[in-house]
């Protein structure tokens, strides 16, 4: 059974931190990369943004490196996002899922908010 689920999300100003924690089925943690994955207001696809894989090499897109940091707890089958520098751009619902995402219909977790303002 899977099971994603996100929290660590608020609102902050532009500058500020946030700390996002993913827990995971420990099936799902301990085989599969796994993912923070964001999707900004009015656009219909979610963007990877990091990635951490079971041996615990990291992947960053372009926009986020330098600022967000991305680790993970065996023993507590979680992975973190550690989100610096925070800028109005990153406004999104931040969501954990495998890497990549086996398909289409594969199932989401409820993400959670995050909202820089400026």
């Amino acid at each position: 059974q899977v099971r994603l689920v996100e929290s660590g999300g608020g609102f902050v100003q532009a500058g500020g931190s946030l700390r996002l924690s993913c827990a995971t089925s420990r099936s799902t943690f301990s085989i599969n990369a796994i993912g923070w994955y964001r999707q900004a207001p009015g656009k219909q696809r979610r963007e990877l943004v990091a990635a951490i894989n079971s041996g615990g090499s990291t992947t960053y897109t372009d926009s986020v490196k330098g600022r967000f940091t991305i680790s993970r707890d065996n023993a507590k089958n979680t992975v973190y996002l550690q989100m610096n520098s925070l800028k109005p751009e990153d406004t999104a619902v931040y969501y954990c899922n495998k890497v990549p995402v086996p398909g289409p219909d594969y199932y989401w977790g409820q993400g959670t908010q995050v909202t820089v303002s400026s």
